[in-house]
């Protein structure tokens, strides 16, 4: 295909769909009429399928395949927070520290903890009743749980949330709802059709298949935010990435940090820090005759106590040598004159 021709088929269906936009934006209903198309027949078959909330008679029974594709969403943004913040062979977990909280937080979080999973349980089973549904009681039910978090510790987090249980929870959600859907085939009607009896208004059991699916997306979203969440906290307070050092470095220290366990290599005194030989200390040598070469001696080698007197025989040495070549030299010069 060429470029040309690509060109052309883009332009026709970009032509195409704004003739379509513009007669669909014609035909709407004039701007604050009370004539509304498509809210009067949501009401109506939210009224006749006995689902008393009608966001949720629209979301998981007219536009119930719609809800599957966004629930098939957030499964796949968590399945892949899960991969791609999974613990590596280099990394290695500690354990965190107890953390420090102010009384009046741990009072005011423990209190709060109970009512927001009471309130977000209430959402989520109340949906085709009252405002609310899966989603919104899903997320408040998670976040509830992550109260005990700021209430008191990592830790004690952990030993509430086992990670395991959320994650099966999560694929348990997004199962049922799918099965849900063909339950409805197997009764002989469309996927994810309500098959189910409407029972009574404005009750528990009513709305056929919208509380199943409901509960289910319920169940998915709570368990992926806690899954989710679990996989950042994991990140930021237990895993340690390789070079990163345990304690905080004192000063000349540099930033590339020892495994655990290892001790650090000590170095003999003089010894070069990059080339790792030990340098030749050099000490004073005595002072020798002219010609004489000097004798190199090792570091450490001692060269034995001096006896008392032997530094002034050297001065004395030395002081008539001195005066002895100074003679010398007058004597030539008479010679000379």
């Amino acid at each position: 295909m060429s470029l040309r021709f690509r060109l052309w088929v883009f332009l026709v269906g970009a032509a195409g769909f704004a003739v379509l936009f513009a007669v669909a934006c014609f035909g709407l209903p004039a701007f604050g009429s009370g004539h509304h198309p498509y809210g009067v027949r949501a009401v109506r078959a939210s009224l006749n399928h006995h689902t008393a909330n009608v966001v949720a008679s629209v979301n998981f029974d007219l536009r119930a395949f719609d809800t599957l594709g966004e629930e098939t969403i957030l499964f796949a943004a968590v399945l892949g927070a899960v991969v791609l913040l999974r613990q590596t062979q280099d990394e290695r977990r500690k354990t965190p520290e107890p953390a420090v909280v102010h009384p009046r937080v741990r009072r005011f979080a423990l209190l709060t903890l109970p009512l927001a999973l009471l309130v977000g349980l209430y959402v989520i089973a109340h949906g085709q009743i009252s405002p609310g549904g899966g989603f919104q009681g899903g997320v408040v039910t998670a976040t509830a749980l992550h109260l005990l978090y700021v209430a008191s510790d990592y830790r004690a987090l952990e030993r509430v949330r086992p990670l395991t249980v959320y994650e099966i929870g999560e694929a348990a959600g997004e199962a049922a709802y799918v099965v849900t859907g063909f339950a409805a085939v197997l009764a002989g009607s469309a996927f994810l059709a309500n098959v189910l009896p409407f029972g009574t208004l404005a009750t528990l059991s009513s709305g056929g298949t919208v509380p199943l699916l409901n509960a289910a997306v319920g169940l998915e979203v709570a368990s992926g935010v806690v899954v989710l969440l679990a996989r950042f906290l994991d990140q930021a307070v237990e895993i340690e990435e390789p070079g990163e050092s345990e304690g905080p470095e004192g000063p000349g220290e540099s930033g590339a940090s020892e495994g655990p366990g290892e001790p650090r290599e000590s170095k003999a005194p003089g010894e070069d820090e990059e080339s790792g030989d030990p340098r030749e200390i050099e000490k004073p040598q005595e002072s020798q005759g002219p010609g004489k070469p000097r004798e190199s001696k090792a570091p450490g080698e001692s060269e034995g106590p001096r006896e008392p007197g032997e530094s002034g025989k050297s001065g004395a040495s030395g002081a008539s040598g001195a005066s002895g070549a100074s003679g010398d030299d007058d004597n030539r010069d008479d010679k000379r004159e």
